[in-house]
């Protein structure tokens, strides 16, 4: 990473450790991060040079980067070698993880709570299971049914309502729609 700017590579190296964290690995997290900052597509060879990756490491991040839908595949008049871009509206990158965590991990989630609702309890230990699973089921529907309607909002009034934040909680406080728990998190 010698070859990029003190700026570049400070991004390049934290995105990378973050990504660990958020499930990736080290190596796809650093192969974004670079795409995401550079100011035109960029072609495999150039990834690995600049990170000093191995070219198959390369290929095996971009086609998870690909899978997940954050960097876009493009061609080059009179070039055959393939290039990647990533979106840089922080927006749509953030809808685009948001649909694909939904859809790798809320989805499947969702299916077997729903398969295991439909099951008549055999023991009471199943019957209290289920009841918790019931809960869950029903907290992850609400949360799903929420996502879906911010999902449907333009940017704009995403923006406006994030930046409501407190306002909503001290309205429901004003009308005594909201209870606050000990430790001040807030309750319906």
């Amino acid at each position: 990473m010698s070859s990029l700017s003190p700026l570049v590579r400070s991004f390049v190296s934290h995105f990378g450790e973050m990504g660990s964290r958020w499930g990736i690995n080290r190596t796809v997290g650093q192969i974004y991060a670079l795409i995401f900052v550079s100011p035109r597509p960029l072609h495999a060879e150039e990834i690995a040079e600049q990170l000093e990756f191995s070219r198959s490491n390369v290929s095996m991040g971009l086609k998870e980067l690909q899978a997940w839908r954050l960097v876009r595949l493009k061609h080059l008049p009179g070039d055959r070698r393939e290039y990647f871009e990533a979106p840089t509206e922080p927006w749509e990158i953030f809808r685009t993880l948001a649909e694909e965590r939904r859809r790798r991990e809320i989805e499947p989630t969702l299916s077997m709570l729903r398969s295991a609702l439909m099951d008549k309890p055999a023991t009471e230990e199943d019957r209290i299971a289920q009841e918790r699973m019931k809960g869950m089921h029903d907290l992850i529907e609400l949360i799903t049914t929420w996502f879906d309607d911010v999902q449907r909002m333009d940017t704009k009034t995403l923006v406006q309502l994030m930046r409501m934040g407190s306002k909503v909680q001290k309205l429901l406080e004003l009308t005594g729609k909201m209870k606050v728990l000990p430790g001040g998190k807030g309750g319906a």
